[in-house]
């Protein structure tokens, strides 16, 4: 997660049952940074653009190759003068708003819609209370083969990894200036415990303290890993996914 006074980022990395070229920490910490220094060199172009030079650079500088690459889900806001440019690739979301009681969303729900077995197995077998098993785990990786085949093309769902064309795909928004006056971003492992908990008052947590964001966190990993261990009453890949919040007042 980067902020300044000019831009909110947040990255997710995927987690990956078989090996890809080198960490996904790795990726996401290249990704990152590159995304924050084209923002700083090019502060009017499309993000479009800025995300698929970054994702370009950061391909380049770890040799990574279409298909056996880490892949992070990507948040992105820009402030500008007249208008807020928001963009989101994969399942992490915005939710943003002004004074007025309506809270927007932007996500992209390609992924979640491919229809495939075992995405609906996982998450039937999790629901019935047969928690993190070795078949979960042989769902997952099989999930996961699955998801490569469709990753990056028509048809498919569309993802930072090593080819920047994606990043032409992503879902865009450009909000003006007085239709926008805070916003949160949120990793999916973040805002879907949120939700299940009643949590998500996201015109309040925008203008929230770091600390209060953090607590919310806690509450949710802690739900996750007390009450709700075997993922029964919120079905989900893991036990406890990575948490990420950047809270923005426009």
């Amino acid at each position: 997660m980067l902020a300044n006074e000019r831009m909110a980022l947040v990255l997710d990395g995927a987690s990956a049952f078989e090996p890809v070229d080198v960490s996904t920490a790795l990726y996401v910490d290249y990704l990152a940074a590159a995304i924050q220094t084209n923002l700083e060199e090019e502060h009017d172009v499309d993000l479009r653009t800025v995300v698929a030079d970054a994702i370009r650079d950061t391909a380049s500088r770890l040799g990574l190759h279409p298909g056996n690459s880490p892949s992070s889900t990507i948040s992105l806001l820009r402030a500008r003068e007249s208008h807020i440019d928001l963009l989101c690739l994969g399942d992490s979301a915005i939710y943003y708003g002004a004074d007025s009681v309506e809270v927007n969303m932007l996500t992209d729900a390609r992924l979640s819609k491919l229809g495939i077995p075992e995405h609906k197995a996982y998450r039937e077998r999790v629901a019935a209370g047969h928690g993190y098993d070795s078949r979960h785990r042989e769902l997952l990786a099989a999930l996961q083969r699955e998801q490569r085949k469709r990753r990056n093309r028509a048809g498919g769902y569309w993802i930072a990894e090593a080819d920047p064309d994606a990043a032409f795909h992503a879902v865009v928004q450009t909000v003006p200036r007085k239709e926008i006056s805070w916003a949160v971003l949120a990793t999916d492992g973040a805002y879907s415990p949120m939700l299940h908990l009643g949590l998500a008052n996201w015109a309040r947590l925008a203008h929230g303290s770091e600390a209060e964001l953090a607590n919310v966190l806690d509450i949710c990993a802690v739900w996750e890993k007390r009450d709700d261990p075997n993922g029964h009453a919120l079905p989900r890949a893991k036990v406890s996914d990575d948490k990420a919040l950047a809270a923005v007042v426009l």
